[in-house]
């Protein structure tokens, strides 16, 4: 099953060049394990049915790297012995059209994440803005929280926003997923590790996410100023993050450039 949904992926499709010979249009067993994050062997063993219990984190993974149906998903999950999540728990699920529209904006760094912040896709150029992100990195509360803040570069001002604001989210999150573990452990482990995380939870402050604009330092094409909006997806409770340029700056030129360089990382 896994082998009939990675042979009807394009590498386009799923954000990747491709060039070179390919025996077949689908996606190679190397480029579906680079997506999902686990071993082309591990790849190997679920196309061959020898996988004993994939993990929840590994399926959901699978199903947006192959560009899943709700339908197809749901019975990925079953086939691995486990019942999708459903009301309760954080959805992680991104649509096809979310995935075209990713597909659509390839000249703009675009990021989705669920609704506890953590990253599910990036399209490369995005990626190529912010740099590879691994583990809790991947989660923007924890970023916020432990400082590794990145690239992007922050006033004092900006900051204070930007935890209130995550603080609010999180909190409205446990509220609408009660039985998400994960949601529920994030928060636990960010109040045994930052002193200011405690401080916002436990005096109930409020903030929202709004229109900005950030300096990223990148080390290839240096600073870079763009707009950045979230956008909230109706229904999934996803977040498009989707940063631009004006059109005609120094900035656009970098990012320009930073479109070329990202491509010729991947293909190299």
């Amino acid at each position: 099953m896994v082998r009939h949904f990675r042979d009807r992926v394009s590498p386009e499709a799923a954000g990747l060049p491709s060039g070179g010979h390919r025996r077949a249009a689908g996606l190679r067993r190397e480029e579906l394990a680079m997506l999902v994050g686990i071993s082309v062997d591990y790849v190997t063993r679920l196309e061959q049915g020898r996988a004993a219990n994939p993990s929840e984190q590994v399926v959901e993974a699978l199903g947006r790297a192959l560009r899943l149906s709700a339908a197809e998903r749901e019975h990925l999950f079953h086939a691995a012995g486990l019942v999708p999540p459903g009301q309760g728990t954080v959805p992680a699920y991104i649509t096809p059209s979310v995935h075209r529209m990713l597909d659509r904006l390839s000249g703009t760094p675009v990021a989705v994440s669920d609704a506890s912040w953590t990253l599910l896709l990036a399209n490369p150029l995005y990626t190529a803005l912010m740099g590879e992100r691994h583990g809790r990195d991947r989660n923007g509360a924890w970023r916020a929280f432990t400082g590794s803040h990145g690239r992007v570069r922050h006033t004092t001002q900006s900051r204070i926003a930007l935890e209130s604001a995550v603080v609010a989210d999180l909190r409205a999150a446990v509220r609408r997923y009660p039985a998400d573990q994960r949601l529920r452990q994030l928060v636990a482990d960010l109040r045994a590790t930052s002193d200011r995380f405690t401080e916002l939870w436990d005096a109930g402050t409020v903030g929202h996410h709004e229109a900005s604009r950030k300096t990223i330092d990148h080390p290839q094409v240096g600073p870079v100023t763009l707009d950045c909006d979230v956008l909230f997806v109706a229904g999934s409770d996803l977040r498009i993050m989707i940063y631009t340029a004006e059109p005609g700056s120094q900035d656009a030129e970098r990012l320009e450039l930073l479109a070329v360089l990202g491509t010729q990382t991947l293909v190299g």
